[in-house]
């Protein structure tokens, strides 16, 4: 090998040589040195094309040859179909993944704003609910929290719990609610042992679909909300698909798929009236000291999105 180095003319084809000579500057009286440099750009040249030519031949698992999905542009076991970007989950069951954006962590709520009222009307301020001891409270009377951030199609994580002393009855007992988009209302309530009407106990669509079952824990211990919400679409002033929510209570389904009837109202039916792609999250202010804590949520997009 140290002979080759040495002198590397003999080995290479003297076409070759030639035609990377001209590319390289001769130094006076140091022959042997250009040979050497030609032989490595050689080498190196070499090297490259075998690399090309291996990544050209490598080739995903999977066919090409084989029937499209219907609906799809994919071939059943499409080698070129791009693989899902990996997310890494939280470390324990109810964490927020890699992906997603925290809204309240246990320290502050500066993801969150309120409607000003009195001589702050028509302002955005910042959240004057109360942060305790790695959770936050609803501050009667100074109206709903707001996320600065607007979101569509989301899969939400919130946790919840009422005070042990609660008081009250019907939907005087515990009342607030997780408003996706400032307007679809997914109830809080205690509803442990309070009975009120189906339609707006804890986890009802609110004045739409109650839950398909009551999984709730007593005042004290803290609620968990998972819910993957589909937002509606809008073409001008028609709805064009109409908002669905899968909900589970405590790990427990309570609604899936559920088609939402439009936007949350009293005593009424719902109706839609159209609004953006993407809006505020919203906890409602009734006047009852509510406790929230863990509050992330995933922007979701669709199948076969780019690799990263």
């Amino acid at each position: 090998m140290l002979a080759m180095l040495a002198n590397p003319r003999p080995i290479v084809p003297h076409l070759i040589y030639e035609v990377v000579l001209r590319e390289i500057p001769h130094y006076a009286g140091d022959t042997t040195m250009t040979y050497r440099k030609a032989f490595y750009l050689v080498c190196a040249i070499a090297l490259c094309l075998a690399v090309g030519l291996v990544a050209q031949q490598k080739k995903n698992p999977g066919y090409t040859d084989t029937a499209i999905l219907p609906g799809q542009n994919w071939h059943v076991h499409d080698s070129e179909r791009p693989h899902p970007n990996t997310v890494t989950p939280g470390k324990v069951l109810g964490m927020p993944s890699s992906d997603a954006t925290v809204l309240f962590d246990g320290a502050d709520l500066s993801r969150w704003m309120q409607r000003g009222r009195g001589a702050d009307r028509g302002k955005e301020i910042d959240a004057k609910w109360p942060v305790k001891e790695g959770y936050f409270e609803v501050a009667p009377g100074t109206g709903s929290l707001i996320t600065r951030d607007k979101f569509g199609d989301v899969q939400l994580h919130i946790e919840w719990s009422e005070p042990t002393d609660i008081t009250g009855t019907d939907q005087n007992r515990g009342n607030s609610g997780v408003l996706l988009m400032d307007r679809y209302e997914i109830q809080v309530l205690d509803s442990w042992g309070n009975v009120t009407y189906a339609d707006g106990q804890a986890a009802a669509l609110y004045g739409q679909w109650p839950p398909l079952v009551n999984p709730i824990r007593p005042p004290g211990e803290w609620q968990a909300y998972d819910i993957v919400f589909e937002s509606p679409r809008f073409e001008g002033e028609k709805l064009v698909r109409p908002a669905a929510a899968t909900v589970f209570f405590n790990g427990v389904l309570v609604h899936h798929r559920k088609e939402i009837l439009g936007t949350m109202v009293h005593r009424a039916v719902a109706k839609y009236s159209p609004h953006g792609d993407e809006e505020p999250l919203s906890l409602q202010d009734h006047g009852h000291k509510v406790r929230y804590r863990n509050v992330w949520i995933r922007r979701l997009q669709g199948y076969d999105q780019p690799e990263r």
